[in-house]
């Protein structure tokens, strides 16, 4: 059974920092890419991150480069974004995704509140 679930949401002030985790369960890990999706409030989602299946390349939304990094651990199968300076628009809930040759999986979400 296909599992991913996320982790490590809530409410943070702006400029505060926070660490989503994603741990996977059902696949083989090592060979799916990983990405971070978001959805703000009343919005369509949105790709965030995305990291290859070695942890060697990674691409990031325009919106949050230089502030987010999107790491993995191969022998854990867990999947990371550390979210730094953060701003009242990355309010969201937070997907992860694993995908190779068409097949996706997803998580059920964590909420992300920036917030004074």
């Amino acid at each position: 059974q296909v599992q991913l679930v996320e982790s490590g949401g809530g409410l943070v002030q702006p400029g505060g920092s926070l660490r989503l985790s994603c741990v996977a369960s059902g696949f083989f890990f090592s060979t799916h890419a990983m990405s971070w999706y978001r959805q703000p409030p009343g919005k369509e989602r949105e790709l965030v991150a995305v990291i290859g299946s070695g942890g060697g390349s990674t691409n990031y939304a325009d919106s949050v480069k230089g502030r987010f990094t999107i790491s993995r651990d191969n022998l854990k199968n867990t999947v990371y974004l550390q979210m730094n300076s953060l701003k009242p628009e990355d309010t969201a809930v937070y997907y992860c995704k694993a995908a190779r040759w068409g097949n996706e999986y997803w998580g059920q979400g964590t909420q992300v509140t920036v917030s004074s």
